[in-house]
């Protein structure tokens, strides 16, 4: 494929996922533990971009890192299901032709955005779920890791927290851990990439938009990359993911245009979460309708972090 002529410098953002945080929620520990934990996970892509490595790489190992860190709710540190399980979701795009992984209800693979990877990659098919997901990953040589390392006290005391509240069906905090990550190389190319447990007390193999193609990851060099993080259902519904692409490929719109537009539409059905997009013209977005996001973005000139609303990034 023809490399684009003027191509911007690099650019890689993150989040950690999206909801009711605000000043109070978070101890002073808690908040520093965060911001270092989406340092890190910056520090890892942007070193992949910096030495003039791929974008589908970067947005791989920055999720890889925060699928590591029991903070958030993606690999260690998913949130269990009704049933007491962990089962994770992924998924991973290449911007340079389209082509996507995606897994669904994986249990056994440590990082699950390696097995949407190879999904995309060794496999004649863009989604995997449950055993199969699973047998895939086997068979590929991925790292395995058992039970008791995905699962978190903190994540089971929220397990039981919501099983002690009649017709309980969703984190009454609204903390939607999903992580994720949107990356330009010096190329010119994007990717992005998605990774999430899902929501606390899921039943009945419940699927969020995180490993939906074009409703929580999408990425087209031709318009942005995109991922997404929160009420899944309603990600689903506006297509919000590959809503941004289109508004940007197809109206001219900016990427923060396009992000403002399609989270407000998102809101408008009654969701709440948030985006964060990298535009092939260099231009990002990070965009959200809850009262925070763990957030961070990397470029040449520096790294930053937040949480909160009322910070920039």
């Amino acid at each position: 494929m023809a490399e684009r002529r003027d191509k911007p410098g690099w650019k890689l953002l993150i989040h950690g996922g999206a909801g009711v945080l605000d000043r109070e929620s978070l101890t002073p520990e808690k908040d520093r533990a965060i911001r270092a934990a989406l340092d890190h996970a910056l520090a890892t892509g942007a070193a992949i971009l910096e030495g003039g490595g791929d974008a589908l790489d970067a947005v791989e190992a920055a999720a890889r890192e925060l699928e590591d860190d029991p903070h958030f709710n993606a690999g260690r540190g998913s949130v269990f299901t009704y049933q007491g399980t962990n089962e994770m979701d992924s998924a991973i795009m290449d911007g340079r032709s389209r082509a996507a992984g995606a897994v669904t209800g994986a249990t056994g693979t440590r990082n699950p955005v390696s097995l949407a990877r190879a999904v995309m990659e060794k496999s004649p098919h863009v989604m995997l779920s449950r055993e199969g997901a699973d047998e895939f990953s086997r068979q590929q040589g991925l790292d395995q890791a058992p039970p008791e390392w995905f699962a978190t006290a903190e994540r089971r005391r929220q397990l039981d927290e919501l099983r002690s509240t009649p017709g309980g069906w969703f984190d009454k905090d609204m903390k939607y851990g999903t992580v994720g990550a949107v990356a330009l190389d010096v190329h010119g190319h994007v990717a992005a990439a998605t990774s999430t447990g899902g929501i606390t007390g899921k039943r009945w193999g419940r699927i969020g938009d995180s490993p939906i193609i074009g409703a929580g990851t999408w990425a087209d060099d031709r318009a942005c990359a995109v991922s997404a993080t929160g009420t899944g259902e309603h990600f689903i519904r506006a297509a919000v993911a590959h809503e941004i692409a289109a508004r940007i490929r197809l109206c001219g719109e900016s990427a923060g245009e396009a992000a403002k537009a399609a989270i407000d539409d998102m809101g408008a059905l009654g969701g709440s979460g948030g985006v964060i997009v990298v535009g092939a013209d260099g231009e990002t977005a990070l965009e959200f309708n809850s009262a925070g996001m763990y957030r961070g973005s990397a470029s040449a000139a520096g790294r930053s972090t937040a949480i909160y609303g009322d910070e920039t990034c």
